[in-house]
């Protein structure tokens, strides 16, 4: 079903998430996030619901963990490939003080990978 290149462009996907968590430059938001992406977490026992808009609108507005000089962690905990149009990859990735749990859905479109949903977990804060 997949191949080496297949695995090659959707780790380079995914290294463009990390660079737009560590950068939070939006002006390759839509080559990361299709326009249609919903991201879902909890957040204080309540769950959070966001557009890719409205996240856009929170990275572009939030001094980035690069401007902070943060430490930079990430890492892809699973990486598993359903078939060329569709995958699913875990990641853990440090924002400031917070370490998520992301699960990113990628859908092949257009050409390119793109984030189509995020779930998203705090592991730790502080």
């Amino acid at each position: 079903m997949t191949d080496q290149t297949d695995v090659s462009t959707l780790m380079g996907a995914t290294r463009r998430y990390f660079d737009l968590m560590y950068d939070a430059d939006v002006s390759g938001f839509d080559r990361v996030f299709q326009p249609t992406a919903q991201l879902h977490g909890l957040r204080n026992g309540a769950l959070r619901v966001l557009t890719a808009e409205a996240y856009r609108k929170i990275l572009a507005s939030t001094p980035s963990p690069k401007s902070q000089n943060a430490p930079r962690e990430e890492e892809v905990l699973l990486l598993d490939v359903t078939s060329r149009d569709q995958a699913l990859v875990k990641v853990r990735v440090r924002i400031n003080t917070i370490v998520y749990v992301d699960y990113l859905s990628f859908h092949h479109v257009d050409g390119d990978w793109r984030i189509t949903s995020k779930a998203f977990h705090v592991e730790s804060e502080g």
